[in-house]
């Protein structure tokens, strides 16, 4: 699998008028060869592609990285690269992802290789891993239910008194025990007027009766990352809260079932943000309806007002409204889905009625 994706990015570079194309983001890397330590850089060449780590990785590389050569460095590997002759010719045209690779290391990649040319050419992985195979809608799919297992788990912690802290470290002990290899990413645990902040990672906060928490958290297997939140109420939910829980479950739904292969990502936005536009929240719905989840939490497509991406067989993807009330509270929910072309399919099995616990 690794040897067929670097052989597809090759056709790229060659396409780009390339020599080579220098990878640095650890997520991209380990995408394209299979590697998942923390250290290593790859260059994919028009005619082969070489990786780059130390000795701490020397076994791992050796037993997970295919479709390029292997070579340990003595220290961080842009700076070993002046030792490589085939680096080393004029006019050697490099592409590099900016996004991921710093001013500094671009200088200090400069220097290693004075006789190249470095050119911009994110766009080369942009797209990369959006689509996926049988295999890895397996892997996301596991993650799912591996997070639909610790939440449930947890639900019975739920409770005035407990901190958010507390919760999300129970939730992602729960997922380690069930299978995943690490958080897809730092868990969101918000409660009480913290429920009204999108990203609200989890803090010393502790639960009261009548708080609305919000859990926005994922597993991963084999590199493959789940993606999920859910907002449950501390006792018994008020006229208010019920009501803003009704307006984000409708919106949320629609954007599920609006879903299909050849659509406009924004017209599924376009699906949750209208419900909310018309109950009068709009504008308290700040962020995109959803992004493309794999072997990283954020991939394409991107789901928002503004995105100019169209959905495409066996991405996967969220759906993920909200609305957020400062000083009061907020709600989001949110599913993975796999796009089909006769609509979308939700990977997770947890209930989205609302809970009061």
């Amino acid at each position: 699998m690794s040897v067929s994706r670097i052989s597809a990015l090759r056709k790229k570079i060659k396409s780009e008028n390339l020599d080579g194309l220098v990878v640095n983001h650890l997520d991209h890397i380990r995408y394209l060869t299979g590697f998942s330590g923390s250290a290593g850089l790859l260059i994919v060449m028009q005619k082969a592609a070489y990786f780059f780590t130390d000795s701490r990785y020397t076994i791992q590389a050796a037993r997970q990285v295919k479709g390029a050569k292997i070579h340990t460095v003595q220290s961080e590997p842009i700076s070993s690269l002046n030792g490589f002759k085939w680096l080393q010719h004029k006019n050697l045209k490099l592409g590099i992802d900016s996004e991921h690779l710093s001013v500094a290391k671009q200088n200090a990649l400069q220097k290693k290789v004075p006789g190249a040319l470095l050119t911009e050419s994110e766009s080369l992985l942009a797209d990369l891993g959006w689509v996926k195979d049988s295999t890895e809608i397996k892997n996301i799919k596991k993650a799912c239910e591996i997070a639909d297992k610790a939440f449930a788990r947890i639900l019975q912690l739920v409770k005035p008194g407990v901190s958010e802290r507390e919760l999300a470290a129970e939730l992602e002990y729960q997922m380690l025990m069930l299978g995943s290899e690490k958080p897809a990413f730092e868990s969101i645990v918000a409660s009480g007027y913290r429920s009204a902040m999108p990203h609200g990672l989890a803090s010393a906060k502790r639960v009261k009766k009548g708080d609305f928490i919000t859990f926005d958290f994922g597993a991963t297997v084999n590199g493959y990352v789940s993606d999920m939140t859910r907002t449950v109420v501390v006792g018994k939910a008020s006229s208010r809260q019920k009501r803003i829980y009704s307006i984000v479950l409708r919106a949320q739904m629609a954007g599920v079932k609006k879903i299909r292969a050849g659509i406009a990502a924004k017209q599924v936005d376009k699906a949750c943000r209208d419900i909310i536009v018309k109950a009068g929240y709009g504008k308290k719905f700040g962020h995109g309806t959803g992004h493309g989840i794999g072997y990283y939490v954020h991939v394409g497509p991107r789901l928002s007002p503004k995105s100019d991406d169209s959905l495409a067989v066996n991405q996967v993807i969220t759906v993920e409204p909200g609305i957020y009330i400062s000083g009061w509270g907020g709600v989001r929910i949110e599913d993975d889905v796999v796009v089909t072309r006769n609509g979308g399919k939700v990977l997770n099995k947890t209930l989205k009625n609302l809970l009061e616990l």
